[in-house]
């Protein structure tokens, strides 16, 4: 097993905007965004990691997958996509006959850009028979040229429904690949060499010294945070008790919050999630593994952007009818599978 060299490009990083809104104002922009909405039948969808404000005036908040079925099931003519470029495209891809939104194109993604269609097809040649495998985080012109797409909360399924003599090629994330091969070490699995810049910026040694002040306190870890896989080695190795540590998806992470009886919980992941996590269980205490975990392509959107989305019909995201239909395919299986 090895791993490719980053292809792509680099992304520059946004400035986050802190628009100086008092509480009226943001409750007078949720308004007129909840009256536009209805007036336009649309519907106001928000990844977790969105600022707290946003979530509170979306319809739905969840994960880019779970965004983009609610999308798909919903009678609005309109979705006004509160996340980042991919999860527009793949809002459009699964609903062909609605007008997706993206409020703020500078809404990018670090490690949807690490790779592109042309690097895929390149990977590919290089290992013929291998079965590709790529993460939701990526772009409609890659999910065109895959054979499965996963989430983190799915990856494993998908990988284990894949033939055992089947070679596979893993992609973008090099963190949550690494996983992936430890958590299934029998397989061939080649990774590619990409990453979030958020979550490879949390480190074991932050999230060390986050539990050496909250010895009590429960893990919650995304897998394609940086920390992941020396925990799990740690783990391995008897080095770092197992007990209270969850390396789990963004949706798994909400779930063990209202489900572990803990009342303390160290979050590695980008800390807009910590928002919905304390009004699920606002008795509990949430601690963020590396406070400088935040996304400043998420933090791009804003409320006065999205009421603008509404009012200008901004920014359209579509995507080409052959590319679609091949990436369809690729998210079609992940689905058919549960």
């Amino acid at each position: 097993m090895s791993a490719s060299r980053n292809g792509g490009a680099t992304l520059a990083l946004p400035v986050i905007e802190t628009p100086p809104e008092t509480p009226e104002q943001i409750a007078a922009l949720q308004a007129e965004i909840r009256s536009r909405a209805r007036g336009r039948n649309a519907v106001v969808l928000a990844h977790n990691y969105q600022r707290p404000e946003i979530q509170d005036v979306a319809d739905y908040v969840g994960d880019s997958l779970g965004l983009s079925r609610q999308a798909a099931g919903t009678q609005a003519d309109v979705i006004i996509f509160c996340g980042v470029h991919f999860m527009a495209e793949t809002a459009a891809i699964l609903s062909p006959n609605k007008r997706v939104l993206l409020p703020d194109l500078r809404a990018g993604c670090s490690l949807a850009a690490t790779i592109t269609a042309e690097d895929v097809r390149k990977w590919k040649a290089q290992f013929p028979g291998f079965i590709a495998v790529g993460y939701v985080n990526t772009t409609a012109e890659v999910k065109a040229e895959l054979d499965y797409c996963c989430t983190s909360g799915n990856v494993l399924d998908v990988i284990d429904a894949i033939p055992a003599d089947k070679g596979i090629l893993f992609l973008p994330d090099f963190f949550l690949g690494s996983h992936v091969r430890r958590m299934r070490p029998d397989r061939q699995i080649e990774v590619w060499m990409g990453e979030c810049h958020v979550h490879k910026g949390i480190r074991p040694d932050v999230l060390n010294e986050a539990r050496a002040a909250y010895p009590e306190a429960e893990v919650l870890v995304h897998p394609e945070c940086g920390c992941a896989g020396q925990l799990i080695y740690s783990m391995g190795m008897g080095d770092v008790n197992p007990e209270g540590l969850h390396i789990t998806s963004t949706e798994g992470m909400i779930r063990k919050v209202t489900e572990r009886p803990a009342s303390q919980f160290i979050v590695a992941t980008e800390t807009g999630i910590m928002h919905r996590m304390r009004q699920l269980a606002p008795h509990k205490q949430f601690i963020p593994a590396d406070p400088e975990a935040v996304c400043a392509f998420m933090k791009t959107i804003t409320l006065p952007s999205v009421r603008d989305s509404l009012e200008f019909d901004r920014y359209h995201v579509t995507v080409p009818p052959e590319i679609a239909a091949r990436a369809r395919r690729a998210i079609d299986r992940m689905v058919a599978l549960g």
